[in-house]
């Protein structure tokens, strides 16, 4: 039976000794971007030319996401985890190792890019085509994403233009244009943070339905909460590293322990 369940595990994603290196320009001595650049033209900032600085947001992290799973990141900020996301998703490249990954990986966030002059309606629309729907199945979804976000129960916002929203609503419209597809491998960065309970609720619910449909989801959240309700795994990363990996409860635990928090 244990040789059985491990050939039904299927891999979505492997990280193999990923490391991400940053490229900052250390130059300028303080000045503006565009008086250090002059000075680089006339030529009296030879310096900051040659000055690039080095960040190693990620420092040879491995593992193996299964299809199905729901996965945690957690760590103190700066500590890789957003990277790590965006090399997964293909925005970032590798200095050395490899990310494999079976099927077309969508990375939620925050910041995920919806147009502020268009309104809700507009974004919608264009924000599934952007995830490979087609009209026919956003026209058929689109009274359920509006529902799901909830901008609606205060007013007609959905046809206000975006810029109007708060962010609140505005993350609860960017998860709820996400949720409505089912993903290979859908990351999400903190999303969950924004909005009141019922909405989180409703988006946890939604993450176990996404794991239901043979998807995988990753989890950026400082809500060691928000992790516990939704994930079944978790990565600990600090400093690039990959501290630790395993069940919800013992990591959490142990981060906790560490960290306070």
């Amino acid at each position: 039976m244990a040789e059985e369940t491990i050939q039904a595990r299927i891999p979505t994603v492997i990280a193999d000794d990923v490391h991400i290196v940053y490229r900052v320009n250390a130059g300028g001595g303080g000045k503006g971007a565009a008086t250090a650049a002059l000075s680089r033209i006339v030529g009296k900032d030879r310096s900051a030319a040659r000055g690039v600085r080095k960040v190693h947001a990620v420092r040879g992290v491995t593992f193996t996401a299964y299809r199905g799973e729901a996965i945690g990141l957690i760590g103190s900020n700066g500590s890789g985890k957003s990277t790590l996301l965006r090399a997964i998703a293909g925005l970032l490249p590798t200095e050395s190792g490899k990310v494999y990954t079976d099927g077309q990986p969508s990375l939620l966030g925050v910041n995920a890019a919806l147009m502020n002059d268009l309104t809700g309606e507009r974004n919608v629309i264009l924000g599934g085509l952007a995830m490979g729907m087609s009209r026919e199945e956003i026209r058929e979804r689109y009274q359920g994403i509006v529902d799901f976000s909830g901008i609606n129960e205060k007013g007609d916002f959905i046809t206000l233009p975006m810029r109007t929203y708060s962010s609140g609503m505005a993350a609860r419209l960017r998860f709820s244009i996400a949720a409505a597809k089912n993903h290979d491998v859908l990351m999400i960065d903190e999303a969950l943070a924004t909005g009141d309970r019922k909405f989180q609720i409703r988006s946890e619910q939604r993450i176990r339905e996404l794991r239901k449909e043979a998807g995988t989801v990753f989890l950026v959240s400082h809500s060691n909460k928000s992790i516990r309700d939704t994930c079944d795994r978790v990565l600990w990363l600090e400093k690039g590293e990959l501290l630790m990996d395993g069940p919800t409860e013992e990591v959490v635990k142990a981060y906790e322990k560490e960290t306070g928090k």
